[in-house]
C-alpha cells in the first residue's frame, strides 16, 4: 500500500491549495499531511535505495522506482519548499552548490555568459571561474544594484544573471523586479540566491525572478547539522532540464537530510523573527564602538539598498558585517576572541558564528575582483540571549 501523501502531487495544484495560507501554516503543512494508514503527522524517512514494481515497468502510484530519481521523503519536502517560495516547482539537492551546478549547467552551454554580482558567496565565483569557465562558460562580475552597469555587462550570448540579495558577505541589496525586467529584455534568466533572506523575509519568484536558489544548509535547515540546497521555479521546461540533469548526475540528497530540512522549515519564521531581533541589537551596539569602522546591514537607514531593501524584504535578516579598526590582523584577533560566536564557516542555524570572510568562505577570491578585505568579519547572529550575545561581542572588541 503506498500512502497517499507520498504521492508527488502537481504542484501547481498545491499552490492553489495552498495560497490562502499564512507562511507558517504552509511551512507546517505543505507536502506534510498525516500518514492515512500510521497517523503519524511527521512524514517518515523512507530510508530505501529501491522500490518493489508490480511486473516489468510497472511502478506503483507515485511512480517511485529508485531513490535518485524519487523519493517520498524528498518529494514531501520539495512540495513544502514550492509552498513557502510561492512557486510551481521545488527540486531538492545534495548541498547548494550542487543546486547551483545544476542551474548553471541546464542554462549555459559553451560559449554562453553568465552575469555574477561582484559581491558573491566564494563558492559560486569557484564553481564559475574554475570550473564551468573549463567547459567555456564566460562570465562577468558587476553590481547589480547599478542597473546601468548591468545592462552594460549584458552580451547576445547572456543567458544567466545571477544574484544574491542581500549578498554574502557584504550584504548589498539588488533590485529583484528591475533586475527581472533587464534579464527579460536580454533574453537572459533571472537566478536569486536567496540563502540570506529565506522565503520568510523575500520572496522573488513574485518579484519576476525564474528561478530561486537555497543552501538549505543555513536557515531553511537551521540547526547546523545537515547539508543540501533547493531550486525553486515555476518554469515548467527548467523544471524539467533540473529534473533531468539532477538525475543523471546523481546530486540528490539522501532521505535523512531532506527529513532535517523539512524538520527545520517548520520553524523558520520563528526563527527568522528572533535572527533579526538579534541581529538589530548587535549593528546598534556595533555603531559606535570606537574599533569598528563601518557596519554593513541593509536594515540601517545609510546602507545604499536600505530603501530597496524595505520594498522588498519583511525584515532585513540575521547577517551582519563589519570592518575593524586595524586592519586584518585586529580583526582576526577579534575573531579568536569570542566566546558565544563561533569561530566556524557557515550560517544560519541557531548558534551564532563568526568568521573572517577573506581567510574562510570566500578565500577563493583572492586575487579576483571579489576579494574581500582582511578588516572585515562576518557575523551569523544566532538566536541565543540578545544581551549575552552584544556582551560577548563587545569583550572581544576590548
Amino acid at each position: 500500500m503506498v500512502v497517499d501523501w507520498a504521492v508527488p502531487r502537481n504542484l501547481g495544484d498545491m499552490a492553489d491549495e495552498t495560497s490562502r495560507w499564512g507562511f507558517e501554516t504552509r511551512a507546517i503543512h505543505a507536502g506534510q499531511e498525516p500518514d492515512p494508514r500510521t497517523g503519524s503527522v511527521i512524514v517518515p524517512i523512507y530510508a530505501t535505495s529501491t522500490f518493489a514494481q508490480d511486473g516489468v515497468g510497472g511502478v506503483r502510484e507515485g511512480g517511485y522506482e529508485y531513490s535518485r530519481s524519487a523519493n517520498p521523503t524528498r518529494t514531501a519536502l520539495e512540495q513544502a519548499l514550492a509552498a513557502l517560495e510561492g512557486g510551481k516547482h521545488g527540486l531538492a539537492f545534495a548541498s547548494g552548490l550542487a543546486a547551483s551546478d545544476v542551474a548553471l549547467r541546464s542554462m549555459t552551454r559553451p560559449g554562453d555568459h553568465v552575469v555574477l554580482g561582484n559581491d558573491a558567496y566564494g563558492g559560486t565565483f569557484r564553481l564559475l571561474d574554475k570550473v564551468l569557465t573549463q567547459w567555456g562558460v564566460e562570465y562577468t562580475s558587476v553590481d547589480l544594484s547599478d542597473l546601468t552597469a548591468t545592462k552594460a555587462a549584458l552580451r547576445p550570448t547572456t543567458k544567466v544573471i545571477w544574484s544574491e540579495t542581500p549578498t554574502n558577505p557584504l550584504l548589498g541589496i539588488a533590485d529583484i523586479a528591475a533586475l527581472a525586467a533587464v534579464a527579460a529584455e536580454g533574453g537572459a534568466k533571472l537566478v536569486i540566491d536567496n540563502t540570506f533572506a529565506t522565503p520568510y523575509l523575500q520572496s522573488p519568484l513574485g518579484l519576476g525572478a525564474d528561478v530561486v536558489l537555497h543552501s538549505t544548509t543555513k536557515y531553511l535547515g537551521g540547526h547546523s547539522d545537515v547539508v543540501g540546497g533547493a531550486l525553486i521555479t515555476s518554469d515548467d521546461d527548467l523544471r524539467d532540464k533540473f529534473a533531468f540533469l539532477r538525475n543523471a548526475a546523481g546530486a540528490v540528497p539522501s532521505p535523512f537530510d531532506a527529513w532535517l530540512v523539512l524538520r527545520g522549515a517548520k520553524t523558520l519564521a520563528l526563527r527568522m523573527e528572533r535572527h533579526s531581533d538579534n541581529a538589530e541589537r548587535i549593528v546598534e551596539a556595533l555603531l559606535n564602538h570606537p574599533k569598528v569602522t563601518k557596519v554593513y546591514y541593509p536594515g540601517l537607514p545609510e546602507h545604499p539598498g536600505h530603501e530597496v531593501a524595505a520594498k522588498q524584504m519583511r525584515r532585513f535578516g540575521g547577517m551582519v558585517s563589519f570592518s575593524v579598526a586595524g586592519g586584518e590582523e585586529a580583526a582576526l584577533a577579534v575573531a579568536a576572541r569570542t566566546k558565544l560566536f563561533i569561530l566556524a564557516e557557515s550560517l544560519g542555524g541557531i548558534e551564532s558564528l563568526i568568521e573572517h570572510p577573506g581567510k574562510m568562505t570566500h578565500a577563493s577570491t583572492t586575487g579576483s575582483p571579489l576579494q574581500i578585505a582582511g578588516d572585515i568579519l562576518r557575523l551569523s547572529v544566532g538566536i541565543e540571549d540578545g544581551t549575552d550575545l552584544v556582551n560577548d561581542l563587545l569583550k572581544a572588541l576590548d
